[in-house]
């Protein structure tokens, strides 16, 4: 269980600190939840605290894993389906994880296959997404604004 003032990672949302858990009473059942705040777009979102494992959220990492992270949006671009539909559902597999390699992964790969051609609407969807994810989480470890950390990992890839 993670308490109040920890930052953590939603494999789906990002990272965000957490302000308080509270208890709703949703559909009946009373469920304890964690209010996370979320740097991007100042969102709060809601998890309940019994499913925090099971969706995959953990604590951010450290600014060794960021410098990983940027290296990775550095490197090759993997090798993608050329197919969009088995492309979009590789890369949500690998943003699931929410593992910040592979999130960043996915934003790499994403970024310059638009600047190749451009992408369908669901994959700018997803790009976006996982800018999204990434950025939260480099905001949080580094203590950059959303605008300089965008900068960074535009420039990096």
């Amino acid at each position: 269980m993670f308490s109040v003032g920890d930052k953590i990672v939603h494999p789906m949302h990002g990272a965000g600190i957490i302000q308080k858990i509270e208890e709703k009473k949703i559909l009946g059942q009373v469920k304890q939840y964690y209010v996370l705040k979320l740097p991007c777009n100042d969102m709060c979102v809601m998890i309940p605290v019994d499913s925090g494992t099971f969706v995959g959220i953990r604590k951010i990492v450290d600014k060794a894993d960021v410098e990983k992270a940027i290296m990775t949006l550095r490197a090759e671009s993997s090798v993608m389906d050329a197919n969009w539909n088995r492309r979009c559902r590789d890369n949500m597999e690998l943003m699931k994880t929410g593992d910040i390699f592979k999130v960043a992964e996915v934003v790499r790969n994403l970024i310059r296959l638009d600047r190749e051609k451009k992408l369908s609407a669901g994959e700018k969807k997803m790009l976006t997404n996982a800018k999204q994810i990434l950025v939260s989480e480099i905001i949080l470890v580094c203590d950059l604004s959303e605008k300089e950390v965008a900068e960074l990992v535009e420039e990096a890839v």
